[in-house]
C-alpha cells in the first residue's frame, strides 16, 4: 500500500471504489456497443470525491428540496453518472445498466430529467449544463435571501457540475459564467476535467485558452493544478471551495481520458466507441478488478450506499422545518407551493382580474405595452415570478412596478439584467426552472431568439415551464430593418416540439397567452409581441375559452354564406378584420379566425377544430412571415399571404403596404383569388361537352 492510499473508513479503499464506476461504465458501453467511455474512465477519483464525501443527497427521496444539486455538463459521459446513482442507492437498478441505450431504458445515451431517478436536468448539448447549474445556484440564493429567517434555515444547499473541454469552447459557458460571476454564487462549485482531447484529437490545435486566467476574469474563485487522479487532492480542492462564501469556484482537474485503459488512455479513440472485450479484459488484469461484466463485491456496494447518511441529512432538515413551520406557517406554506410548482390559491380570482382589465382597454396599444400590463399585476401577486432581459428591458417591457433587480449582493429581488446573454439568459432560466421554486420569464427581440434557440429546445424537451417574451415580432418593427425583422422565427418557433408560440392581436389575446403560459407545467412558451400598436376590439370575458383554444372565430360572416375563411394573427388580424369589412362592401361574405396559438390549437378536438375550419371552405392565412408553415391549415390550394424574403428597412407602414399587408391588398388578393377558384369550380361542375362529331348507322 502506498503512502498516499487511505482506507474508506468501512475499509474499502477509494481507488477500488472508483474503479466499480470505471468497470461499470465499460461494461455498459461494451454491453451496448455504443456511448463514451473516456469521460467516465477519466473522471471517476473525481466523482469518488465529490459523491461519496461532499454531496448532500437522499437516493430513497430525489426531489428533496435542500438536496445538492449535481449536472453532469458533459452528458455524452453518462455512464459516469448511471453508474454513480445506481451504486449510491438511487431507483437504478443494474438492469437497467445492462440496457444502456436501449428503447424505452431508463438509461438514454444522454442525461434526461424525468427519465432517470436524481438526474437533474438533461445534458448533450455542450455547456448547456453549465448554463443550467448557473440557474440552479442563482435559484438557491433567492431562496434561500426569501425565506430564511435567524436560527431557521431551510434552504441551503450546493450546486456542483462536472465539465470537460468542449463545454469550456462553447459560447454559452461564457455567457453563463461570467454572470455567475457577476452575480458572486458562492454555492457554485464547477469541476473541470481538463484532458485535453476531444472527438477531433488533441485540443492544443484549438483550444489554448488560459481556462483558470479566463474564470479568475469572471471573477471566479479558480483552484489551479489538482490531480484529477488523486481523490485526496480533490477531496481538499472541495473542502476549499465550499470556504468560499464570496464567489463561485471552478476545480482545475488535470486527468487523462480513459484512465486505466492500457492501450487507449490519453487518446481520442477513447473518446467514443466502446473499448473492445480484449481492452476491457486487459483493464480488468491493469486495475485488479477480478470481478466478471457488471458485478460489484457487496464491500465495495456498501461503502457507496448513500442511503443511511441521505436518509438522516433528509431527516435533520425535516425537523429544522418543522420549527420552521411552527415560527413562520405562513412562510413553510408559500415555500411548499412554490417548490411542488403550484399556482397560488387565488390564481383564478388572479386571472379573471387579468381578463377583466384586457376587456376594459379601448385604447390602441402594442402587445409588448399590454403585456408589461398584465406583468405589472402578475409579479405583484405572485413571489415565484423571476423576469429578466437580455439588454432589452426598456424594448421588451419585462421589467414593471413590483420588479427589483438582482446583483451579487442582494440575493432578494425578482429581477435579473442578463446582458447581452442571450443564450446564457435561455439556459440559465433552464435552470432556475428546474431546481424549482420559480417561474423565469426572460425577454429579447423575436430575432434574436435563434441565438436562445437550442436552449429554448431543451425547455421544450425537460418539459419546464419557462415564458419566452419575444418582441419586435415582424417587420412592424420598421427602420432597424432585416437584420432586425423576423420573417423566419414564429414558424421556426413553432417547429419545435413541445413549444407554445402565442402571437396575440389584442389586450385579452395577450391576458389569456400569459395566463396559459403560467398554467403550463409541462412545457415552454414563446410570447411573440408588437412593437407597433394593435387597435382595441371589443371584448368580454365570455371571449376569454374561446381565445384559450388557440384558435377562433372571432368574426363570422354577416352578409351571407362565408366563400373563404381568412386565418391571421397578431397585428395581422386587424388587417383581416378590416378587408373583411371591405370584402363585405364588395358582397363577398368571409369569416375571420383570430390563431394565436396553432399548436394549442391543433391539441382540441377534431370536430372544433372542422368547426372553426370547416373543411368545405377555402383558407386563406395572413401573417407577416413565411407562409409555407400556414399550408397545414390552408392546404395546397390555400393563399397564404406573407413576406418570404428578407424585410426592409422603412416605417413599418410603408414596409405593409410594401410587401402587400394592408387591408386593401388583402382584400384584392383574396377577391381575385376566389373568383378563381369559384370560376374553376363551376367549370369542373359542368357537363362534359358532347363530340361534334356524329356515327352514323
Amino acid at each position: 500500500m502506498s503512502a498516499r492510499t487511505k482506507i474508506d473508513p468501512v475499509g474499502v479503499e477509494p481507488a477500488l471504489l472508483a474503479n466499480a464506476v470505471r468497470m461499470l461504465a465499460a461494461d455498459a458501453v461494451e454491453r451496448a456497443k455504443s456511448g463514451h467511455p473516456g469521460a467516465p474512465l477519466g473522471m471517476a477519483e473525481i466523482a469518488e470525491a465529490l459523491w461519496r464525501r461532499h454531496l448532500k443527497h437522499n437516493p430513497a427521496n430525489p426531489a428533496w428540496p435542500d438536496r445538492d444539486r449535481f449536472v453532469l455538463s458533459n452528458g455524452h459521459g453518462s455512464m459516469l453518472l448511471y453508474a454513480l446513482l445506481h451504486l449510491t442507492g438511487y431507483d437504478l437498478p443494474l438492469d437497467e445498466l445492462k440496457r444502456f441505450r436501449q428503447l424505452h431504458s431508463r438509461t438514454p445515451g444522454h442525461p434526461e430529467c424525468g427519465v432517470t431517478p436524481g438526474v437533474e436536468t438533461t445534458t448533450g448539448p455542450l455547456g448547456q449544463g453549465l448554463a443550467n447549474a448557473v440557474g440552479m445556484a442563482l435559484a438557491e440564493k433567492l431562496l434561500a435571501a426569501h425565506f430564511n429567517r435567524p436560527g431557521l434555515t431551510i434552504v441551503d444547499h450546493r450546486t456542483y457540475a462536472f465539465v470537460g473541454d468542449g463545454c469550456l469552447m462553447e459560447g454559452v459557458s461564457h455567457e453563463a459564467c461570467s454572470l455567475a460571476g457577476a452575480l458572486a454564487l458562492a454555492k457554485l462549485v464547477v469541476l473541470y476535467d481538463d484532458n485535453g482531447i476531444s472527438i477531433d484529437g488533441d485540443v492544443s490545435g484549438w483550444f489554448r485558452d488560459d481556462t483558470p486566467k479566463r474564470f479568475e476574469a469572471y471573477g471566479w474563485n479558480v483552484i489551479r493544478d489538482v490531480d484529477g487522479h488523486d481523490a485526496e487532492a480533490v477531496d481538499a480542492a472541495l473542502h476549499a471551495a465550499r470556504a468560499r462564501a464570496d464567489r463561485p469556484t471552478l476545480v482545475c482537474c488535470k486527468t487523462q481520458i480513459g484512465r486505466g485503459a492500457p492501450t487507449k488512455a490519453g487518446s481520442h479513440d477513447v473518446h467514443g466507441a466502446p473499448l473492445g472485450a480484449s481492452e476491457i479484459a486487459a483493464m480488468r488484469a491493469a486495475l485488479g478488478w477480478p470481478h466478471g461484466p457488471f458485478e460489484i463485491p457487496a464491500e465495495i456496494a456498501a461503502a457507496w450506499d448513500a442511503r443511511p447518511r441521505g436518509a438522516l441529512q433528509e431527516q435533520r432538515w425535516r425537523e429544522t422545518f418543522d420549527r420552521y413551520a411552527r415560527a413562520h406557517p405562513a412562510l413553510a406554506a408559500e415555500f411548499e407551493r412554490r417548490v411542488q410548482g403550484m399556482l397560488p390559491d387565488g390564481w383564478d380570482a388572479l386571472a379573471a382580474s387579468l381578463f377583466s382589465k384586457a376587456c376594459a382597454v379601448t385604447a390602441a396599444k402594442a402587445t409588448r405595452k399590454l403585456s408589461q400590463e398584465m406583468l405589472d399585476e402578475l409579479v405583484a401577486q405572485l413571489p415565484e415570478l423571476l423576469g429578466g432581459s437580455a439588454d432589452l428591458t426598456g424594448s421588451n417591457l419585462t421589467a414593471v412596478a413590483a420588479s427589483r433587480a438582482i446583483n451579487g449582493n442582494d440575493g432578494d429581488g425578482n429581477y435579473l439584467h442578463y446582458g447581452v446573454r442571450e443564450f446564457g439568459m435561455a439556459a440559465a432560466m433552464n435552470g432556475v426552472a428546474l431546481h424549482g421554486g420559480f417561474i423565469p420569464y426572460g425577454g429579447t427581440f423575436l430575432v434574436f431568439s435563434d441565438y436562445a434557440r437550442n436552449a429554448i429546445r431543451m425547455s421544450a424537451l425537460t418539459r419546464q415551464r419557462v415564458v419566452y417574451v419575444l418582441t419586435h415580432d415582424s417587420i412592424g418593427l420598421g427602420e432597424d430593418g432585416p437584420t432586425h425583422q423576423p420573417v423566419e422565427h414564429a414558424a421556426s418557433l413553432r417547429l419545435i416540439p413541445n413549444v407554445d408560440v402565442w402571437r396575440p392581436c389584442d389586450a385579452l389575446e395577450t391576458a389569456v397567452a400569459w395566463v396559459a403560459a403560467l398554467e403550463r407545467a409541462n412545457g415552454p412558451s414563446c410570447l411573440l409581441l408588437s412593437r407597433q400598436n394593435v387597435p382595441a376590439l371589443a371584448r368580454t370575458p365570455n371571449d376569454v375559452e374561446a381565445i384559450r383554444n388557440g384558435g377562433y372565430v372571432l368574426r363570422d360572416a354577416e352578409s351571407g354564406p362565408a366563400r373563404a375563411v381568412v386565418i391571421a394573427t397578431g397585428t395581422e388580424v386587424a388587417i383581416a378584420l378590416d378587408a373583411q369589412r371591405i370584402l363585405a362592401d364588395a358582397g363577398i361574405a368571409v369569416r375571420v379566425v383570430s390563431m394565436p396559438c396553432t399548436s394549442v390549437f391543433d391539441r382540441t378536438a377534431r370536430d372544433y377544430r372542422d368547426a372553426v375550419l370547416p373543411p368545405s371552405l377555402p383558407c386563406v392565412s395572413i401573417e407577416a412571415g413565411v407562409t409555407s408553415f400556414w399550408r397545414a391549415y390552408i392546404g395546397r390550394e390555400g393563399l397564404a399571404l406573407g413576406i418570404d424574403r428578407f424585410g426592409e428597412s422603412a416605417p413599418a407602414s410603408e414596409l405593409f403596404a410594401h410587401f402587400g399587408l394592408t387591408a386593401t391588398a388583402v382584400a384584392a388578393a383574396v377577391r381575385g383569388w376566389i373568383a378563381i377558384r369559384e370560376t374553376r369550380d363551376a367549370q369542373s361542375r359542368s357537363p362534359a361537352r358532347t363530340s361534334d362529331s356524329t356515327v352514323s348507322a
